[in-house]
C-alpha cells in the first residue's frame, strides 16, 4: 500500500507548537528549581557545583571569553577534585557569586543578576571551563558557583529549521524530502550498483553477515536507509565500515548524533583509520584521538591557524590584564580594546574555519551543531555541500533535530542508525498533564505505553508528537523495505538475550559464540564459583511479602517539597533496596569487582535510597536510572523494579522500551528484583 503523504508546512507548524510547549516546560522546571531550591539542594540534585573560583581567563573559539573554574583553595583546590555532579559539555550554566545560607532574598536576586551565563566547553575531574555568552561580561570575583540552566540554544536551531521547512516553496522540495514525508516512494537501488556490491572488498573482514548486508544496503540506497541496531549488535562498528566505504567512493560526509558523546565515539573509531576529518564543536571526552581533530585545536595548530595566532595572543594578554587591574576606568578601556580586536579576530577565524571545514572529507557534529555557520555552506552550481548525512543514535533524537543537517546542507541522501525499540528522547511537556485529559489518555499514561498513546491516526497512522522520532515515522511510512537489522549481538549471555529477543525483536537475535555462555565466574580475575556467579539470570520475587512501594510525595511534608523537586511523585521501595544490597554483597564477596557491577532502577526516589545504602559500602559500584544507563554496559547488572501495589500498576515499566533497556545492559549476569504478580500480569496482558 502506498504511504499516506504528509503535508510539509502543516508538519513544520505542528513541530513548532510542540517545540514551544517543550521549551516552556523546560524553562518552567528550571525556574522552579533555581528559585525555590537552595544551592546545596541543587548540588545534591547534580544541577550545580559550589565553592568554585575563577583560575584563568582566555580567548576561545569565536572570540568568546573562556573562564576556567576549580574548587576554591579554602575547600581543597584542584587537588580535591569536583564533587559528583550532572553538568556536561554543552550545558548552559549560570556563573554567580556565592551566597551565604543567611542571605536575604533580595541579596540572592542581586547576585543572580550580576552573574554571567555561558556554555560548558570542558568538564574534567578538577575543574570546568565555561565560554561566556556576552563579550563584555564582567566575571564575578571571589567564590562562585555554577548552576545548570535550560538550553534554549538547541530549541532556536530546531525552530529556525522548522520555519525554513515551513516556508520552503514546493518547487524546492528535494526527492529526499518528498520520500521523508511519504509524498514519493524510496528510489530503488540501481541494479548495476547492486551487482558491483556483491564483490565489495571489505575494509573490516570481521563484519558478520547482517552487518555486511546493512552496509551494502546503505551504499546502494539512492535517498534513505535505516540501520536497525538492537543492543550489543555493533551498530557503530557497522557505521565505521559504511563511512570508510563511502570515502572510497569519493563521497563527502556529514556525520551527526544527538549528543557530544555519540559523535565523539565515532571520531575515536575513525581516528585509527587516519581519516581526514574535522569535529565541529567541543568534544565531550577530550582524549588525544579526539582533540587533534576538533575545530578548536585545528584553528590553533593547522597551517591556516597562523591567520589568527597573533591576534589571539594579543586578546589573551588583554584578558590576563583584566584580572590584574583594580582601576575601573582601565578595565573599561581593556573591554573596549577587546571589542575591536574581536571583530578582526572573527573575520580571520571565519576564513580559517571555512578552509578547514570546507577542505575536510568528513565533518562530524551534533545535530544541533550541524546548523552552525561552520557547517552551513551554500550549494555551488546546484550541488549540496555534502553527499550523505549519517545520523547515529537517531532513535534518541527529536525529529526536528534530525532535520537541522538536512535543511542546512541540502543533502540528497540520509542514513539513520538506531533502535526504535529502546527509549526515545525524554519529553518533559508530555508529563504536564491537564485536567481535561481523557480517561483513555490517562490509562495509557499510567501504563507508560507512550507509543500506543501516540497512535491516533494522522496522515501516516502516527500522531505527530515529539516522542515520535524520524526513525519511527519512516518505518511507519515505508516499512522494512528501507531498513536492515543487525542480528548478531556481542554483549549478552544467551539466556539474558532471550527475553528481549523474543518479546521485541521477533526472535531474530543470535548471541555470538564468544559471549553466549560467558559467566561471572569466568571473569579474567579470580571469582569464586557460586550459585550467583554461575547463573546468568536471577529473579528475586517479592510477591506476597511486605515489599510495598511508597510514593515520594507521601513522605515529603509541604515545607520540604520545594527542596525535593527532582523527586516529584517518584516511587521507592526500601525493602527491595535492602535485597539489592544483599545481592551486591554476595557478588562482591564472591570476588566480583564493584566497578564491574551496576545497580539500575526506573525511579529517582529509589535511586536516592540505593545511593545512601550502597555508595560508601561498595566504592566503585555504579548506580543509575534506567533512562540514564541507555547505551551503557556492565559485567553484572542488578535491576530494582520498585513497583508493588494492590492495583498491580506498573507505571514506567509498562513502557516495553524501558524494560528492554534495563534488561540489555549486562554482559554476564542480570539480577531482577521485583513483584512478579504486578510485572507478570502486565507482560502477559501485552503479549
Amino acid at each position: 500500500m502506498a504511504p499516506t503523504p504528509t503535508d510539509i508546512p502543516a508538519f513544520a507548524s505542528t513541530q513548532l507548537k510542540l517545540l514551544d510547549a517543550e521549551l516552556k516546560a523546560e524553562l518552567a522546571e528550571t525556574a522552579a528549581l533555581t528559585s525555590n531550591a537552595s544551592p546545596k539542594s541543587l548540588q545534591r540534585a547534580g544541577l550545580a557545583i559550589l565553592n568554585l573560583s575563577v583560575t584563568s581567563q582566555r580567548t576561545g573559539l569565536g572570540g568568546k571569553t573562556v573562564i576556567e573554574l576549580e574548587l576554591d583553595s579554602a575547600v581543597g583546590g584542584a587537588e580535591a577534585g569536583l564533587p559528583e555532579h550532572g553538568i556536561r559539555t554543552g550545558d548552559i550554566v549560570g556563573v554567580q557569586e556565592a551566597v551565604s545560607g543567611a542571605a536575604k532574598k533580595g541579596e540572592k536576586s542581586e547576585k543572580k543578576e550580576k552573574g554571567v551565563n555561558g556554555v560548558v566547553t570542558k568538564v574534567g575531574a578538577a575543574g570546568v571551563s565555561v565560554a561566556l555568552d556576552k563579550e563584555d561580561a564582567e566575571v564575578p570575583s571571589g567564590r562562585v558557583w555554577i548552576v545548570k540552566l535550560a538550553n534554549d540554544v538547541t530549541y532556536k536551531r530546531m525552530n529556525d529549521t522548522m520555519r525554513s521547512l515551513q516556508q520552503l516553496p514546493e518547487s524546492s522540495h528535494t526527492i529526499l524530502m518528498r520520500v521523508l514525508f511519504g509524498q514519493a516512494s524510496p528510489t530503488p537501488p540501481n541494479p548495476e550498483t547492486l551487482r558491483e556490491l556483491e564483490s565489495l572488498p571489505w575494509i573490516d573482514p570481521s563484519l558478520n553477515d547482517s552487518q555486511k548486508e546493512a552496509v551494502k544496503f546503505a551504499l546502494a540506497a539512492p535517498d534513505v536507509a535505516l540501520i536497525h541496531g538492537p543492543p550489543g549488535t555493533g551498530k557503530t562498528h557497522t557505521l565505521i565500515e559504511l563511512i570508510l566505504q563511502l570515502l572510497k567512493q569519493n563521497q563527502r560526509l556529514l556525520v551527526c548524533g544527538p549528543s557530544n558523546i555519540s559523535v565523539d565515539n565515532i571520531v575515536e573509531r575513525l581516528a585509527s583509520h587516519k581519516v581526514p576529518m574535522v569535529r565541529v564543536g567541543h568534544p565531550a571526552r577530550l582524549l588525544p584521538s579526539v582533540v587533534q581533530h576538533s575545530l578548536d585545536v585545528l584553528t590553533r595548530t593547522s597551517d591556516a591557524a597562523e591567520l589568527v595566532k597573533d591576534i589571539r595572543n594579543e586578546m589573551d594578554a588583554k584578558q590576563a590584564s583584566i584580572r590584574k587591574t583594580r582601576n575601573g576606568r582601565e578595565r573599561r578601556q581593556i573591554y573596549t580594546d577587546l571589542k575591536e580586536l574581536r571583530k578582526e579576530y572573527r573575520e580571520r577565524e571565519r576564513n580559517c574555519t571555512d578552509a578547514l571545514v570546507g577542505g575536510s572529507k568528513v565533518v562530524l557534529a551534533t545535530l544541533h551543531g550541524a546548523g552552525g555557520w561552520h557547517v552551513k555552506a551554500t550549494a555551488q552550481g546546484g550541488k549540496p555541500a555534502f553527499d550523505v548525512v549519517i545520523v547515529d543514535e537517531a532513535s534518541q533524537a527529536l525529529e526536528a533535530a534530525c532535520w537541522v543537517p538536512v535543511i542546512a546542507t541540502g543533502v540528497r541522501k540520509l542514513v539513520l542508525a538506531g533502535d526504535h525499540l529502546q527509549l526515545p528522547p525524554t519529553i518533559k511537556s508530555r508529563n504536564s498533564k491537564t485536567a481535561k485529559e481523557s480517561k483513555s489518555s490517562k490509562k495509557a499514561e499510567k501504563n507508560g505505553d507512550a507509543k500506543e498513546h501516540a497512535k491516533e491516526g494522522s496522515g501516516a497512522g502516527v500522531k505527530v508528537t515529539l516522542e515520535v522520532t524520524m526513525f519511527d515515522r519512516l518505518l511507519d511510512l515505508h516499512g522494512d523495505r528501507i531498513k536492515r537489522m543487525l542480528t548478531t549481538q556481542y554483549r549478552m549471555h544467551e539466556k539474558i538475550m532471550r527475553f528481549p529477543s523474543e518479546e521485541l525483536y521477533e526472535g531474530k537475535l543470535v548471541a555470538a559464540e564468544a559471549v553466549k555462555a560467558r559467566l561471572l565466574k569466568d571473569l579474567p580475575y579470580e571469582v569464586e564459583d557460586s550459585e550467583d556467579t554461575r547463573e546468568p539470570l536471577v529473579f528475586w520475587d517479592t510477591q506476597g511479602g511486605e515489599f510495598l512501594e511508597k510514593t515520594e510525595d507521601d513522605e515529603i511534608g509541604e515545607g520540604k517539597k520545594k527542596g525535593s523537586l527532582m523527586l516529584g511523585e517518584s516511587k521507592s521501595n526500601e525493602l527491595e533496596a535492602a535485597l539489592v544490597k544483599v545481592h551486591v554483597r554476595n557478588l562482591v564477596q564472591a570476588g566480583v569487582h564493584p566497578e564491574d557491577i551496576a545497580v539500575v532502577t526506573p525511579y529517582n526516589a529509589q535511586l536516592a535510597i540505593l545511593s545512601q545504602m550502597l555508595k560508601e559500602a561498595f566504592p566503585g559500584l555504579e548506580l543509575g536510572s534506567v533512562d540514564g544507563f541507555q547505551g551503557r554496559e556492565k559485567e553484572a547488572v542488578v535491576l530494582s523494579l520498585v513497583r508493588s501495589n494492590a492495583e498491580h500498576e506498573v507505571g514506567f515499566l509498562g513502557e516495553q522500551r524501558r524494560l528492554n533497556v534495563a534488561m540489555t545492559r549486562p554482559k554476564r549476569h542480570l539480577c531482577v528484583i521485583g513483584d512478579s504478580e504486578s510485572v507478570g500480569r502486565y507482560v502477559t496482558s501485552n503479549r
